[in-house]
């Protein structure tokens, strides 16, 4: 039995779940939830998938960039873990700061990149300080700007889309 401090990043763990391994991504574990994610939400190569705007939704949209990534374009282990922990930054951000009740996450791949993209309908960019002057509630950028080799924010009429972009070795 672990103590009780496992359990303080608890708003993303459902609950019944309280091994401290739960908090970190583990694929075996993952798979099958990952699996079930897809049928339920519909696959987010195809077309943008609506997810509402709760914190839950981080671990389901973590669990669809893992089917995605992992199993149906058979990258990397390591790659997934990145755009894993990537997107799940972006919908954080999406669902603390745009108050909407719905975000809409969509993946994309080229050669040699792919691409993971957070859509809501707010065009407000709490996410766009330097790196340096970030706060507590910023730090999810500055592990995106670690981590993807490229993001951004693209505004549109109506809201914005925050993505990030991962090299591949497909070349």
């Amino acid at each position: 039995m672990m103590g009780g401090m496992a359990g303080l990043e608890g708003m993303e763990q459902p609950r019944g779940q309280g091994h401290a391994s739960a908090a970190r991504w583990s694929p075996a574990v993952e798979d099958e939830r990952a699996l079930t994610a897809l049928e339920s939400h519909g696959n987010p190569t195809e077309a943008e998938v609506p997810l509402p705007s709760r914190p839950e939704s981080a671990a389901t949209a973590r669990r669809l960039v893992q089917v995605v990534v992992l199993r149906h374009w058979g990258l990397s282990p390591k790659l997934t873990e990145d755009a894993v922990l990537l997107v799940s930054e972006l919908v954080g951000n999406a669902v603390r700061h745009t108050g909407a009740r719905v975000f809409g996450l969509r993946l994309r791949r080229r050669r040699g990149w792919i691409r993971v993209e957070v859509r809501d309908p707010s065009r407000g960019l709490p996410c766009l300080m330097p790196v340096q002057e970030l706060d507590i509630s910023g730090r999810g950028l500055f592990l995106v700007d670690k981590l993807a080799d490229r993001w951004g924010v693209d505004l549109l009429p109506r809201g914005k889309t925050t993505w990030f972009e991962i090299r591949t070795t497909d070349r």
